[in-house]
């Protein structure tokens, strides 16, 4: 195929899917190192190491569409030009921040034009997530009939953001965060390398090293980026070497924010393990997360929500009091501001995180309104039921009814609450944590008094025959 029969359809990018102007010394650093080939990638070995999925697959001249998901400057889109240039087909890019439909549609009649003269084409769409549903759908009968090869970028769960259309025509995969080992290798090639910064002859000692690493967080872009604005800042010494000082990169850093979309997978992974942290008992991982929460700009306020959560869920009756100290927390937060209330929340937090454990009032709030749902709406029984009007009187509402303070220790032994067809069935089981050992031997005490009493509203035989009739109702359901 001719340079020419490229050149030939409007919006083209040359197969080897590299832009020339990316080695000038104008263009940023990230641009200039960008690996050409698999060899020079630094990263997602679990992808294009030696027999892996992908390097297999460019081996073996392979195309099929795929998504890429991971966060950040983990090197989707560098990817996606590797394919494009080992395949020798054309890169058609769109980022569906700024494309619409027209944009999609222009493409697609360009790789239908390259089609017909027998060029590949593959469709790179980076921050796929944001298309929405229509947007997604214009591409499915494009891939099906290989006018183009699909590969979408995203750094959002595509099982949530992506239709299950366009997923089910595309091979996901995963990208991760660069290891220290892989952004070290990184600094090592910007500082060596003839594209990167080796004429500067920069220098940086270890501490400095792990700084710049840290400060990265995983993103090889990020890293880049720092290395380029510390190498501003690097004086020549009495050697002719440019040295790069912790100093320095805390001057650039000031106080970075961690990757944190408050709408995706990293959000509620911080927030799970709080909460997991908090569950099981442990207040120093408590203090860790939710300080990692804070310093990548998160809510405290949510913070606060989840941890009512956690008291209600995790504490329960084991420590009724953790619900009280949760919401003086979130109260203190909106009385008097973050610097306060941000301690108030990490205080209950600790709280919580030492108080006693029990989710039985959970499970048995949760049995309740299953059987709500899947039960028949059993009908008020008549002595359960007020009976303001003569006719409700006349009709027995209210009858039999034990007013329980008429009765020893205010309560009115045998009796039934429950529609008589679930007469005897129980959904709270204090555990034998906190506060509920003393739930527990009261409820113990009421049982026992039922069992005795003489008054009761439905034999212990009539208990029975109810329980097996649930049971069988529960089984055929």
């Amino acid at each position: 195929m001719s340079d020419d029969l490229f050149a030939a359809i409007d919006g083209d990018t040359a197969p080897a899917a590299f832009a020339a102007d990316s080695e000038g010394s104008f263009a940023p650093l990230a641009a200039r190192l960008r690996p050409k080939n698999l060899d020079e990638y630094i990263g997602q070995s679990h992808l294009v190491g030696p027999g892996r999925p992908l390097r297999r697959a460019l081996e073996n001249a392979q195309a099929y569409s795929m998504i890429f998901w991971g966060p950040p400057g983990v090197g989707k889109t560098t990817l996606a030009l590797i394919i494009a240039s080992s395949l020798n087909a054309v890169l058609e890019q769109l980022s569906a921040v700024t494309a619409g439909i027209k944009d999609i549609r222009a493409a697609i009649d360009r790789a239908h034009k390259r089609r017909l003269a027998g060029i590949r084409t593959i469709l790179f769409v980076d921050e796929v997530h944001r298309f929405n549903k229509t947007q997604q759908d214009a591409f499915l009968p494009y891939i099906e009939n290989g006018t183009i090869v699909f590969i979408g970028a995203t750094t959002e769960n595509p099982s949530f953001e992506l239709n299950s259309a366009l997923l089910s025509r595309c091979r996901v995969y995963v990208l991760k965060k660069l290891s220290e080992e892989e952004l070290s290798d990184l600094i090592d090639l910007a500082l060596n390398s003839e594209r990167g910064l080796r004429d500067l002859k920069l220098k940086l000692d270890d501490k400095v090293r792990q700084a710049v690493i840290s400060l990265a967080d995983g993103d090889g872009r990020h890293l880049l980026n720092t290395l380029e604005m510390l190498s501003d800042l690097a004086a020549e010494d009495q050697n002719g070497e440019r040295v790069i000082t912790y100093a320095m990169v805390g001057a650039v850093a000031g106080r970075r924010l961690i990757n944190y979309d408050k709408g995706g997978d990293a959000y509620y992974d911080l927030i799970s393990a709080f909460h997991k942290s908090v569950r099981g008992s442990a207040p120093d991982a408590a203090l860790y997360w939710y300080a990692r929460i804070l310093q990548a700009g998160g809510d405290p306020l949510y913070v606060a929500r989840r941890l009512l959560a956690i008291a209600t869920e995790d504490v329960g009756l084991a420590d009724p009091k953790a619900m009280t100290v949760a919401l003086n927390a979130w109260d203190i937060f909106t009385r008097v501001g973050a610097a306060e209330g941000e301690r108030a929340i990490a205080e209950a937090a600790v709280y919580l995180a030492l108080a006693p454990k029990s989710n039985k009032l959970y499970l048995a709030f949760g049995k309740a309104k299953e059987d709500a749902v899947k039960l028949p709406s059993y009908e008020v029984p008549l002595y359960l039921r007020n009976a303001p009007t003569k006719l409700m009187d006349d009709l027995g509402y209210h009858q039999g009814y034990r007013y329980a303070h008429d009765f020893p220790g205010a309560y009115a032994d045998g009796e039934c609450f429950m529609p008589e067809e679930l007469d005897g069935r129980q959904y709270y089981e204090p555990s034998d944590r906190g506060l509920e050992q003393k739930l527990a031997a009261k409820l113990d005490y009421l049982h026992q008094r039922d069992a005795q009493s003489k008054q009761q509203r439905y034999s212990k035989e009539h208990r029975e025959q109810m329980a097996e009739k649930l049971a069988r109702q529960f089984k055929s359901s």
